[in-house]
C-alpha cells in the first residue's frame, strides 16, 4: 500500500500567453511522503513557491496531473478546491494574515469555525504551541515569533492532513525562527502531521527528512537524510 501523500506527475504551469509566457514549472515529477517532514528547497524565482501553491489547490497545473492520498485533484472544480483546502490542509506563511482586531484565540476559531470544528481545537491548539497566557492577546501586542506561533495554531486547529508552510522564518530573526522551526518539527514527530517547507536555506533544508532541490521550474535533486539535524543548531 502506497504512503504517498502527493503523487505529482508531469506537471507544468505557465503563467501569461504567447511571447509575455513565463514557465513557472516544467514538467515536474515527484512524490512527497505521508507522515514526513520534506523541504522544497531553491532560490528566489524557481518555481517552488509556485509548486506550494498547486500542492495547497490555490492554483492549478496548466497540464499534469496532482494525486493526493491517490486521488486526481487535478480537474477539481473551483468549489471542489476549495472544500479540498479547507478539509485537508493548513498554510503558514511567511507572513503572518493575522486579522488585527481579533484576539489570538479569535484569530484560531476563525478557522476551527469555518470547517465546522468544535472551538475547543482552537484554545488546544494555542496551548499545544505555549500560548496559552497569549489567547487574549492582539497581534500587535504579540512578538514576531509569537505571532508566527499563533499562525501554525491557527494551521493546526483543524486537524488537516498536511501542513504547507511558505519560508516560515523570513520575516523572524534567527532566535524565533528557530523557536518556529522547532514548533514544525515537534508537530511532526510527536503528531505525525505531514509537513511541507519551502524555504531558500540549504541550512534550514538540513531539518527534513526529504530535500527535493528545485532550480529553473525542474526537479534537480532529491534526497533523504538519515539524522535530521534538530532545529536549535540551524543558522541562517
Amino acid at each position: 500500500m502506497s504512503n504517498n501523500l502527493y503523487e505529482i506527475k508531469n506537471i507544468s504551469k505557465i503563467y501569461g500567453h504567447g511571447r509575455g509566457a513565463t514557465q513557472a514549472l516544467n514538467s515536474i515529477n515527484l512524490t512527497i511522503e505521508e507522515g514526513k517532514l520534506t523541504a522544497i528547497l531553491g532560490p528566489s524565482g524557481s518555481g517552488k513557491s509556485t509548486l506550494l501553491n498547486i500542492l495547497g489547490a490555490l492554483d492549478k497545473p496548466t497540464s499534469g496531473h496532482v494525486l493526493f492520498l491517490g486521488e486526481d485533484i487535478s480537474n477539481y472544480s473551483n468549489k471542489e478546491l476549495s472544500k479540498f483546502r479547507r478539509e485537508n490542509i493548513g498554510f503558514v506563511f511567511q507572513s503572518y494574515n493575522l486579522l488585527p482586531n481579533l484576539t489570538a484565540l479569535e484569530n484560531v476559531e476563525f478557522s476551527t469555525e469555518i470547517t465546522g470544528l468544535p472551538k475547543e481545537n482552537a484554545e488546544n491548539a494555542l496551548k499545544l504551541l505555549g500560548l496559552e497566557n497569549r489567547i487574549k492577546h492582539y497581534p500587535t501586542e504579540l512578538s514576531g515569533g509569537e505571532q508566527q506561533r499563533v499562525s501554525i495554531a491557527r494551521a493546526i486547529a483543524k486537524k488537516p492532513k498536511v501542513v504547507l508552510c511558505d519560508e516560515p522564518t523570513g520575516a523572524l530573526d534567527n532566535k524565533t525562527g528557530i523557536m518556529a522551526l522547532k514548533t514544525l518539527r515537534d508537530l511532526n514527530r510527536d503528531f505525525g502531521t505531514s509537513i511541507v517547507l519551502i524555504t531558500h536555506s540549504k541550512e534550514i533544508s538540513k531539518m527534513a527528512d526529504t530535500v527535493i532541490k528545485i532550480l529553473n521550474g525542474e526537479v534537480v535533486e532529491r534526497f533523504d537524510i538519515e539524522n535530521p539535524l534538530n532545529p536549535e543548531y540551524i543558522e541562517w
